[in-house]
């Protein structure tokens, strides 16, 4: 049944003045202060507020276009509320929707849920709440990659969380909670400098990790530099995962899934010296009674105080960085990629390649060695 217009009338419209505008139905019309006018729709559908810019009055927009679009917007939440799963009658919201994926992901044996987890409670969830899960579009995505900027994150941190928003739809598709999934971009990450520590600045860090209350942080930047382990691999291993005849850690829950951690001699002698002070029966070789997991699994204001006490900056030189120095120097030392993946537990080749531009010493070094073996003279 089409709307009957009382007020948003042709001739009422002609008298407007600049910045008087006309609302009737869930259709605006304001005078701008150019002279010219826009059209704008403002409805409640399905418990969700829509308010769209429909364009201007110089391009030919008409009332008629705007109530063509409410029309729509009326229609496809129609079809959204009938592509729900079957049984159900209610609008799935994007909270309902992500509690529910996380559940089936678990029992379809998904990957990487704690990582999902974080990022859709932290982040996603928040932001769209109780939006119903059809109705989230491009636009709805961008406002979200803004609010993220705007809170200050890495376009990388950004990235990982549209990753997540992007699986939820697949799997929504896949599922049949709706019938169409909106585009989602990516932001451009900069690779950067990747900080690493420098045979000085690990000799300052390493002496005053010996010296710090927590007795922890001296072995975890040990255990860091000698592997290049990730800091929830350091801090969650098992005692009984030590093999110091073979010089293996094995790590069950790595980033990339179970894989055998490399170990040197003298970083086995080390553990093997640590297990030995450790408590009869212990579990971990980081325990923590307050902790859920009962291993440490925060180990951020020591590494700060230790940092800061060795001359350095918290701001800079982060726990990541220990990895960071234990890769790069792998690659300085003339060690092949392919080793190095093996040895760090990087996904790809593409992730370790970042390393190769961290100092061009060991470049130069290679091609003095190059020039001395094929005696080339120049002069």
């Amino acid at each position: 049944m089409a709307l009957k217009f009382i007020k948003l009338t042709r001739p009422n419209i002609r008298k407007l003045s600049e910045g008087q505008k006309i609302t009737e139905h869930g259709v605006i019309f304001e005078r701008l202060s150019s002279g010219d006018g826009r059209y704008s729709i403002n409805i409640m559908v399905d418990g969700q507020r829509i308010h769209r810019a429909i364009g201007m009055e110089s391009t030919g927009v008409t009332r008629k276009q705007a109530e063509d679009f409410i029309g729509k917007v009326k229609t496809d939440s129609r079809a959204g509320r009938l592509n729900l799963p079957k049984g159900r009658k209610t609008i799935l919201t994007f909270s309902q929707a992500a509690k529910n994926y996380l559940v089936q992901l678990k029992e379809e044996g998904g990957k990487d849920l704690k990582a999902k987890t974080m990022r859709l409670s932290h982040h996603l969830v928040p932001f769209f709440n109780d939006k119903p899960l059809n109705n989230i579009h491009a636009f709805d995505v961008e406002r979200f990659k803004k609010s993220r900027i705007d809170s200050g994150a890495a376009n990388g941190t950004i990235n990982r969380e549209l990753a997540a928003l992007s699986h939820l739809f697949t799997k929504a598709l896949e599922w049949e909670w709706v019938h169409s999934r909106p585009i989602i971009k990516r932001l451009k990450e900069n690779a950067g400098r990747i900080t690493y520590l420098t045979p000085d600045q690990i000799a300052r860090l390493l002496l005053e990790a010996q010296r710090d209350q927590n007795p922890h942080i001296y072995p975890f930047i040990v255990i860091g530099l000698g592997t290049g382990m990730r800091r929830m691999e350091i801090l969650s291993i098992r005692i009984k995962d030590i093999d110091l005849d073979r010089q293996r850690i094995f790590i069950p829950n790595s980033k990339t899934g179970a894989r055998n951690q490399p170990i040197t001699q003298s970083l086995g002698k080390f553990i093997g010296g640590y297990i030995k002070a450790t408590e009869p029966g212990q579990v971990w070789l980081f325990p923590s009674m307050g902790s859920r997991t009962g291993h440490t699994v925060a180990i951020e204001k020591s590494f700060k105080r230790v940092v800061a006490n060795a001359g350095m900056d918290p701001q800079e030189v982060v726990r990541h960085t220990l990895r960071h120095t234990a890769i790069t120097h792998l690659v300085q030392a003339g060690v092949d990629l392919p080793t190095v993946k093996r040895i760090s537990g990087h996904k790809t080749l593409a992730m370790v390649e970042r390393y190769k531009h961290q100092n061009g010493e060991h470049i130069q070094v290679a091609l003095e060695k190059l020039e001395k073996r094929i005696n080339v003279v120049v002069g």
